[in-house]
Formats: structure tokens, sequence, C-alpha cells
């Protein structure tokens, strides 16, 4: 069973600037709830135990987003909407776990802070630029997981002239929305590319990625690409499946995905 989750939180929010100089992407409003809480939210309904929020110091924000505030419960002890929002918080914090990651080395690098407290076989990886909406992915890759005991990949078709933007996947047997996968390529150039589909920020991952993440070499921006150690794992025989999910994609790392997505969500 996935019980743990790991959610890196520690970049810089450069595509955002100057409003992430501030405060955290990951706590923007989209709708009635941050993107944080939806995230949080996913974890939830997918029956998640402990979430590894992976932050820098210059994120400590987010940990203090969590914490209780006794004057302003008093303040709004009467209404009983805002008081269950706030309580809400608290809960999510018993499961929660800060890690920290103070230099931007990749999402490879951020995965591999949380090596010595992930202790299941398998365990969750969510991006929170990715907001996936109408269904519940994570619950989703669990339950193939479950079937399959394999890693299993989020997926999704874009067009071919964007694949270079994003960690890419090849397959060979295709069975509904489920694929095996038998390649995967970071940021290929269309001519590398083996498909049209591409990996989106939701993961069930082996433990075992530990093992290639440290036999995993830095890229040309000096960073750690998960995408090369899974490569890795599945040359060594590791099995990963990819689901083309069921559900709405929102890009929220990028200000225009953000603005778009934000209008779509509304008063949700």
């Amino acid at each position: 069973m996935i019980k743990e989750a790991i959610i890196p939180l520690a970049g810089l929010g450069t595509r955002m600037l100057p409003l992430t100089k501030v405060i955290p992407k990951e706590l923007w409003p989209l709708g009635k709830l941050s993107i944080l809480e939806r995230i949080l939210q996913e974890c939830e309904d997918a029956k998640i135990k402990k979430i590894y929020l992976i932050i820098s110091k210059r994120k400590n924000i987010i940990k203090n987003f969590f914490d209780k505030d006794f004057f302003l419960e008093k303040k709004i002890k009467n209404n009983h909407d805002l008081l269950n929002r706030l309580n809400s918080l608290s809960k999510y914090k018993k499961k929660i776990k800060f890690i920290y990651q103070n230099s931007a080395k990749g999402l490879g690098d951020a995965v591999n802070t949380c090596k010595n407290f992930i202790k299941s076989s398998h365990f969750l990886l969510i991006l929170p630029d990715d907001i996936i909406i109408n269904n519940n992915c994570s619950k989703e890759l669990i339950n193939i997981h479950n079937k399959s005991k394999a890693s299993i990949l989020a997926v999704k078709k874009v067009p071919k002239n964007i694949v270079n933007r994003y960690g890419v996947v090849g397959f060979d047997k295709k069975f509904k929305n489920i694929i095996n996968i038998n390649k995967l390529i970071e940021k290929p150039n269309i001519k590398q590319s083996p498909s049209s589909l591409v990996i989106i920020g939701r993961y069930i991952l082996s433990r075992k990625i530990f093992e290639y993440l440290s036999k995993t070499q830095k890229g040309s921006l000096g960073e750690i690409q998960i995408t090369d150690a899974m490569s890795m794992m599945l040359n060594a025989g590791q099995s990963f499946k990819g689901c083309i999910f069921k559900g709405s994609y929102l890009d929220c790392g990028t200000m225009d995905g953000y603005i778009k997505s934000f209008r779509l969500i509304g008063s949700r």
C-alpha cells in the first residue's frame, strides 16, 4: 500500500517573479483553496498517511502556514466556515514532515533528500506545478500499482513540437489507458523522442530510486534529473507503467498557465 508522499516545494519560482519573491506560488489561491491545499487534499483522498514537504530556508513561510494562530481563531470563533478552514491546516500538519533542500540541484536531488525517511517499498511523488481536477490522479495511480506492483507514471499526449519541454516515455504495449514503458528520455529533441506521451507530475516510485539517484550525473544545468535515474532503473530491469490519466490537467508552473487555471477553476 502507498502511504507516503513527497512534495517538492523548494524551487525559486523564477518564472513567477517578482510575486514569488514574497509569497511562494504554492500558497497562491486557486479558487477557494491554495495550490498546496489542493495537492494535500488529493493526498488525503488517496489515503496518504505521511507527507514530506521539501522546502528551503527562503520558504519557511510554508511551514508557518500550518502553525496554529490562537489570536485569529479567537477572532473568528463564531464563523464556522473559516474556523474549519484553519482546522484543516492543523489536520494536515499532523501528517507533514518538513525536509530542507537549500540549493537548487534539480528534482532528483530534491527527492533524494528523503532517502533516510521513506520506509515503504514504494511512495507517491507529486509536483505542485501540475494540478489535475475532476479525478484524483494519485488514487488512480495507486490503484494501478496495487494490481501491478510496478512503478507508475502519469502521462499525457502533447503536440510533437513541444516534447523537448518534458520527460518523454516510449512504450511497447497499451491496454485501455495503461502502457508498458520501455524507454525514458529527459527533454529529447523531436527526432529523438520515442512518442508524444510525456510525464506529468504524478509518480509512484520504488524505493530503489534512491540507489540510482546516487549514481545519476548532473546535467548541463548542474541538476540531477529524476528521469535519468528512472531510465537507469528501467534499463536494469525494473518495471514501469504509464497511466494516461483521467481528469483535466492544469499547468500552474508559468504565469500564463496559472492565470488560465485560475479562470477555469473560478470559485470552486
